[in-house]
């Protein structure tokens, strides 16, 4: 029984015309047509209360004029977002904000993100009227990571709305009448212990709610802003990395309705240092006489090559890392095959329970960690021994390979590549695994290289350079694939997109899958890509 067709209307806004489903607001209709309303209150995601009074617009026939947010369109209808009366009306409102509303910009974290200064800017008062001194509330610290700063607070509610309607968890209320009312929690309680309570500060329009982590840290305007994806769990929530000074400041989500929608967990927003380690591996290195000495890259991965030749076919220990790419993980399981195949395991951190957004119950804290297990479970042909605690009762082959890629081995005993006749390790940082190894070779991590990573749901999702690497690092994909290329794979691929597409040679799971195609919000593994009229597979969208 087929379904029944969609019932839509269509209207006109500012002159131009659009069918949209019944029951469409007006807010989202003028948003198709790339058409924005000034709001604060509204949020997509969120209950619509109407209460900031921003986005009245004219709607012919109408006494007066309608909030965009709650009033939804109808057939013929008639809409006007920028005539004198609502500019007349969204002016009167922005002066009443202001009365109390305090003039520190020039401190405050918000400050080019701020959506009271930028309508203020557009198309607010020149000038104040009110001879009354402004109100002072102060700081109040809502204890975990957020600061409320009650006297720039405009009453929007998008917090308390936030906290009751997603995560489920109504701390937050609405305090005090008229112009004393404030934002609080109850009896005291903090929002300590709420896993999801950073997003109010991405939704305040404001300054009003502050993250300690990032106070006074940065300028937004200073800052540059790259697609990711969170590597802190196996949600893979879409993210943005900020960066300044080539260094990592925050990270925020972004939206991605089949994953995250617009929020992330507070433990992936607030784990971000460790891509700010300064123990890095600077350059490569071989072991001679005894003892690791530098090498130029073309020395150390002829070394490595020649080494690898004499040794194929002797047994084969591959300790992979799930916070790798799949271009990464992928040549690496290449690499292991080529030598003739062996044990292939990784260690991975697990936590017994799992944090749910109950407004969004898709997405969790995820037991699971590490972001890219499901591709190496799945896909690539490793097993997880232990966690990121314990080898599993591992142990390097007698007289063959052991290949590390990005394991730290932190933990292991001193001996456990003795029996091994090499030892090669590819990671970021200084470690116990590098001052063993006799090849040395200085790898970037996720945020300092474009890949992808595969979440829970096997869902293939790209992310992009945010910050320059070490002058000698270089993507794992880009070394393996020079290797093999050594040993006679196939050639080096010459960027990530290649790699990746050498991952579809060799793994049916990703075979037809190109970078165009992922898009921005991924796709499943061999989920049929949807193609744009006349496209072609690379250029697909």
């Amino acid at each position: 029984m087929g379904s029944e067709a969609m019932e839509t209307v269509t209207c006109t806004i500012d002159g131009r015309e659009i069918t949209v489903p019944k029951g469409t607001r007006i807010i989202e209709a003028a948003e198709h047509l790339g058409i924005g309303i000034v709001h604060y209150c509204y949020h997509p995601a969120l209950s619509a209360p109407a209460m900031c009074r921003m986005c009245l617009v004219e709607v012919e026939g109408a006494p007066k004029l309608q909030p965009a947010c709650t009033t939804p369109v109808a057939d013929g209808q008639v809409i006007s977002t920028d005539v004198d009366a609502a500019k007349e009306a969204r002016k009167g409102v922005l002066e009443f904000y202001l009365v109390n509303h305090p003039l520190d910009c020039p401190i405050c974290d918000a400050a080019g993100e701020c959506k009271l200064q930028d309508y203020v800017h557009q198309e607010g008062p020149k000038h104040g009227r009110s001879l009354e001194p402004k109100r002072v509330l102060g700081q109040h610290d809502f204890r975990g990571d957020v600061i409320y700063d009650g006297d720039r607070c405009i009453m929007c509610t998008r917090c308390t709305r936030f906290m009751k309607e997603i995560a489920g968890d109504e701390r937050l209320c609405v305090v005090q009448r008229g112009n004393r009312s404030v934002i609080d929690t109850f009896f005291d309680h903090g929002l300590d212990g709420s896993p999801f309570a950073d997003n109010i500060t991405d939704i305040c329009p404001v300054g009003a709610l502050l993250s300690k982590d990032f106070l006074h840290k940065a300028r937004a305007w200073d800052l540059d802003r790259t697609p990711s994806v969170c590597p802190h769990c196996s949600q893979g929530c879409n993210i943005t990395l900020d960066t300044r000074d080539n260094l990592v400041m925050r990270l925020k989500p972004r939206h991605n309705p089949e994953v995250n929608s617009y929020w992330m967990c507070d433990y992936g927003r607030l784990s971000y240092e460790w891509m700010n380690r300064s123990d890095r591996v600077q350059q490569p290195m071989v072991r001679k006489n005894g003892s690791l000495e530098p090498a130029s890259w073309q020395d150390a991965i002829r070394t490595l090559v020649d080494r690898l030749g004499e040794l194929k076919g002797r047994p084969v220990l591959a300790i992979a890392s799930a916070y790798h790419a799949n271009e990464d993980s992928g040549l690496f399981a290449r690499l292991r095959d080529v030598l003739g195949g062996g044990e292939s395991v990784y260690r991975s951190p697990m936590r017994d329970d799992e944090d749910t957004l109950p407004g969004f119950p898709k997405l969790k804290r995820r037991s699971d960690l590490s972001p890219n297990r499901t591709a190496l479970d799945e896909v690539f042909g490793f097993r997880r021994v232990g966690d990121a605690a314990a080898t599993g009762g591992l142990e390097a082959p007698a007289g063959g390979i052991l290949l590390v890629l990005g394991d730290e081995l932190a933990d292991v005993p001193g001996d456990f590549a003795a029996k091994a006749d090499l030892l090669v390790y590819l990671g970021t940082v200084e470690s116990p695994a590098a001052a063993g190894a006799d090849v040395v070779l200085p790898v970037t991590t996720f945020a300092e290289q474009e890949g992808t990573f595969t979440n829970f749901e096997s869902r293939v999702q790209r992310f992009w350079p945010a910050v320059q690497a070490p002058p000698m690092a270089r993507p794992a994909w880009q070394v393996l694939g020079v290797v093999l290329a050594g040993l006679e794979d196939g050639t080096a691929p010459a960027s990530a997109g290649d790699a990746f597409l050498r991952l579809g040679e060799h793994f049916d799971a990703f075979s037809g899958l190109t970078y165009p195609a992922l898009g921005t919000r991924g796709v499943l593994l061999n989920e049929p890509v949807q193609l744009s009229a006349g496209a072609t597979p690379g250029e697909a969208e």
